[in-house]
């Protein structure tokens, strides 16, 4: 396990109320509560785009209507389960026969991705969950996991490339959120 040092910056949509007690300080940021559902993408955490204001806000808009808005966070990954790295996807493949297994033995259905695109990704939260659970248990403790999406519509006909391509972050320990503040968004004001 490498502990990473890289500092990225990321962008998490959240409701105003929320937004003004974080950055006034009222609410500090150890008390961030971590995301839990069971269709999170990159298991629990509190979840930021990397380098990514605007889509934050398109998501924090479409959650929260006009009282949707983005904090921008200063993120140290430390020890990264990080699905860009061969060596973690890998690992999320040997674990998964062991998760298999015990759904198997257990007598109960595999979770799955479903929905729209599949963007409720159960089978993918659930598999995460389990991989880092294991390692915490043999002592390997992550603080961060990081995966790339491709998702939306291709941007023109013939390619690969999606629209909505996104890095994320769920930190799954929040002493790795440094520092936070109010992202200047170039289009719309995020505070009207």
């Amino acid at each position: 396990m490498e502990k990473f040092a890289r500092i990225i910056v990321g962008y998490h949509g959240c409701a105003k109320e929320f937004s003004g007690a974080i950055l006034l300080g009222n609410t500090p940021i150890g008390d961030w509560q971590k995301s839990q559902n069971v269709y999170d993408w990159l298991g629990e955490g509190v979840y930021f785009w990397e380098h990514s204001p605007q889509r934050a806000f398109r998501w924090a808009r479409d959650h929260y209507g006009d009282e949707g808005t983005v904090i921008g966070a200063v993120i140290q990954l430390g020890s990264c389960f990080d699905l860009l790295d061969e060596e973690m996807t890998l690992l999320l493949t040997d674990t998964f026969e062991l998760f298999r297994g015990a759904y198997d033995a257990g007598g109960k259905a595999l979770p799955i991705n479903r929905g729209k695109e599949k963007k409720l990704r159960e089978l993918d939260c659930a598999v995460i969950n389990d991989t880092i659970d294991r390692l915490a248990g043999g002592g390997v403790i992550y603080d961060t996991v990081r995966g790339a999406f491709l998702e939306g519509e291709p941007v023109f006909p013939g390619t690969t490339i999606s629209a909505e391509t996104h890095i994320q972050i769920a930190v799954r320990n929040v002493d790795c959120i440094l520092g936070v503040f109010r992202p200047n968004l170039q289009s719309g004001d995020q505070n009207a």
